[in-house]
């Protein structure tokens, strides 16, 4: 009888995948070490899946043997629906208030464990398929089915708290009681009138005060952001999200830890 050893490198591929482009983070999961991390931006008007192809063949590094493969979608059609309220039959009836879908549409879901609720969303079959001729099998999640419940861990029983995960051209916000979502939303903008504009309308909607309400902000975004000094100038309590403990797990930079704080989540 020959025994049959499967080698495991202990290396970890995690990538997000939105229509404007890419991002990975390639991680060692035996010392928990970030070997490296990337971001590509799509040109517009190009398939996804020929930038997808020139992608793979610029970075080899996508192409190393990984124990395991965790591929995130990356966009906003998706919502957070109690267990109470769920029918894995009828997920398509769950987005039709709050983006436009075909009959046409693949719908699936993330369950949140802890939290009794679904993420339900609309993956890109198209990178799917592309990356199940470079991977084989791999898992596949909504990129909010890491940010909400990873931010909600982060709540205090009774405390209402709003976290903000900005990139390029749109931002989610999440406003939690305690460890209890509140809401859910993600929202376009190009100018920081956009983006203080949303924020204070879903204060007022919540009727939480500007003066009171703890905002932790993370992604693409610093101190000396034109953004941050925006929230700051309008609201008393805002400040970065403390990433202490992902920055020590990892070894790495506040930059890196907000900014990826999905990925490294995943």
């Amino acid at each position: 009888m020959t025994d049959v050893i499967t080698l495991k490198n202990y290396r970890k591929l995690a990538l997000s995948v939105a229509q404007d482009g890419l991002s990975f983070c390639c991680l060692d999961t035996l010392n928990w070490q970030l070997l490296g991390h990337k971001e590509i931006k799509f040109a517009k008007y190009k398939p996804i899946e020929e930038q997808l192809w020139k992608v793979f063949v610029d970075h080899p590094e996508l192409t190393r043997p990984y124990d395991e493969v965790v591929v995130l979608h990356d966009n906003s059609f998706n919502t957070f629906v109690p267990q109470a309220l769920f029918d894995e039959h009828y997920l398509g009836s769950y987005l039709q208030y709050n983006t436009k879908v075909f009959e046409t549409d693949f719908f699936t879901y993330d369950a949140i464990a802890g939290h009794e609720m679904n993420n339900v969303y609309v993956p890109l079959v198209n990178v799917n398929n592309f990356l199940i001729d470079q991977f084989g099998e791999f898992e596949y999640r909504n990129a909010n089915s890491i940010l909400v419940p990873k931010l909600l861990e982060l709540g205090s029983t009774g405390s209402v708290n709003v976290y903000i995960h900005l990139q390029d051209n749109h931002f989610e916000i999440v406003v939690a009681r305690g460890q209890k979502l509140l809401l859910f939303n993600s929202f376009e903008y190009s100018t920081t009138d956009d983006f203080l504009y949303y924020i204070l309308f879903t204060l007022e909607q919540l009727q939480l005060n500007p003066e009171t309400v703890n905002i932790s902000l993370l992604g693409k975004i610093d101190r000396q952001s034109a953004y941050f000094e925006a929230a700051y100038n309008y609201i008393r309590n805002v400040d970065l999200l403390d990433t202490t403990a992902l920055q020590d797990k990892f070894g790495i930079t506040e930059a890196i830890a907000l900014e990826h704080f999905i990925l490294l989540h995943s």
